[in-house]
């Protein structure tokens, strides 16, 4: 028997945007936003909506290595009279049918919060910039200014001429996108320069408004996190983490999963451990500012789309690298794991086979952890110890205490005892998904991994192999004279 010892004094707010999903239009690599917009009605797909109201992010960052070649102005007004634009990074062309206006419509009918990324200079990638002669997708902060005012002002007269009376009130704005990254772009410097400049003119526009800075090192530099962190007007700082097992010889390839599955099990309980020594890192270099992980997702070869990742040997990984967000969630403001919805790569929290021909969108084992999670989720964060196969969070709300475990044992039960620090449980239910290890979820059976409900009596319960579980309990209140 494990003891979940939970100490129900409360610790630090925990931010409402861990559950952060990510959309870009990614080309012809996966579908993803047009995949999800019907162009005959110019809407959402409906299907794709209900499910997303399933998976219930929290926040809704548009942008990625997109942002860096995107014209918002192209994108808004009559669909008729917008520019498609070729998409540099992933291939294609672009319709930008979704736009400012589409992307705020979707936020608001899944009730999520919007996060825009603004073309930074191109991040300094000169080759997105200008990748011809008289093609110029070079961003500026005064277009970035302008986007803001666009979404805030009251009174923007180019909002108000398409129509479009009330602001968006967008409050969440990133500037630049993996500038590090590539040693193509900026360097640290011209980075931290980009940015003022961008910082001063978007506050100008709104001072109000929540900017979030590029801070993750390059394979050259390890100082951009702590010399962003002196940028004034920067609230967050953006870092992106993209991880495989972190062990050699790692199986998560090809086919080579299958043969051994008890060896990827191994490479999946091991992966969260690089997400807890990355976060350390910006943890240490931050100077007090607040973090957003606004990537996170595996990276393992198959460009995103290996089939390992539709196992529930993942769901469960990936339930332990959520476990490792709420254990920093007293610096991380934003999180995501996924790269929320398309047709094609497998790190996707929702996978859409195929609108027209009736194949429903369904959740990825990563969507529906996120989900399980989100749906029962507390306000405060608490502490909670153990020993054994399990590996578990907890948080509160009221008397209402919130448990997030995953059974880190693919083949047996681990029976898990709730121990409050000398207080009652009133009562308790845990919702949870078991499912061999190796099932792989697919569009013909895309209810493999659906959530089962069960009362809790007294104080034990049995975790089966390999599953995750969100479990409530109700404080029993003490009466005083």
């Amino acid at each position: 028997m494990i003891t979940l010892r939970i100490d129900p004094r409360e610790k630090h707010r925990i931010s409402p945007y861990l559950y952060m999903q990510f959309m870009e239009p990614l080309g012809i690599c996966d579908s993803s936003v047009d995949a999800a917009w019907n162009f005959e009605e110019e809407d959402w797909e409906e299907p794709l909506l209900e499910k997303v109201r399933e998976l219930a992010p929290t926040m809704v960052r548009f942008g990625g290595c997109f942002a860096s070649y995107y014209h918002w102005k192209e994108a808004i007004g009559a669909y008729d009279r917008r520019v498609p634009m070729v998409n540099y990074c992933w291939g294609g062309i672009y319709a930008n049918h979704v736009g400012t206006h589409e992307v705020v419509d979707f936020c608001r009918r899944v009730n999520a919060e919007p996060l825009m990324v603004v073309n930074m200079e191109s991040d300094g990638r000169m080759h997105w910039a200008y990748p011809k002669q008289g093609v110029n997708r070079f961003g500026t902060a005064e277009e970035a200014a302008e986007w803001v005012a666009y979404c805030n002002d009251p009174d923007n007269a180019l909002r108000r001429s398409l129509g479009i009376d009330a602001p968006y009130d967008i409050r969440y704005w990133q500037i630049g996108n993996e500038t590090s990254y590539d040693p193509r772009g900026y360097h640290v410097d011209q980075c931290m320069d980009a940015t003022k400049r961008f910082a001063t003119a978007m506050r100008r526009a709104d001072p109000s408004i929540k900017l979030i800075g590029w801070g993750d090192k390059s394979k050259e530099d390890d100082s951009w996190c702590r010399r962003m962190s002196e940028v004034d007007g920067v609230d967050m700082i953006a870092f992106h983490h993209h991880f495989g097992s972190g062990l050699p010889d790692s199986p998560l390839r090809s086919t080579d999963y299958r043969r051994d599955f008890e060896a990827t099990w191994t490479h999946l309980m091991h992966a969260h451990k690089s997400m807890e020594a990355h976060i350390a890192r910006m943890r240490a270099d931050c100077g007090g500012k607040r973090l957003a992980m606004t990537e996170g997702h595996y990276a393992i070869p198959g460009r995103n789309r290996n089939e390992v990742l539709s196992t529930w040997g993942a769901g469960v990984s990936y339930a332990r690298c959520h476990n490792v967000i709420m254990r920093n969630s007293d610096v991380l403001d934003i999180a995501t794991m996924a790269d929320f919805f398309g047709t094609a790569w497998q790190v996707n929290a929702i996978l859409i086979p195929n609108q027209k021909l009736h194949c429903r969108p369904y959740l990825q084992p990563v969507g529906v952890v996120m989900s399980l999670f989100r749906h029962h989720q507390g306000e405060r964060a608490l502490d909670v110890s153990y020993e054994g196969a399990v590996d578990a969070v907890a948080s509160a709300t009221g008397d209402r205490i919130f448990i997030h475990a995953a059974n880190t044992d693919m083949k047996t039960p681990q029976t898990l005892r709730l121990a409050l620090n000398g207080e009652e449980i009133a009562s308790a239910r845990m919702w949870y998904v078991a499912a061999p290890a190796d099932t792989e979820i697919t569009p013909d059976r895309d209810d493999c991994f659906a959530v089962r409900e069960q009362e809790i009596c007294g104080d034990t319960v049995v975790l089966p192999p390999a599953a995750v579980a969100a479990i409530e309990i109700d404080r029993k209140r003490r009466v005083t004279a």
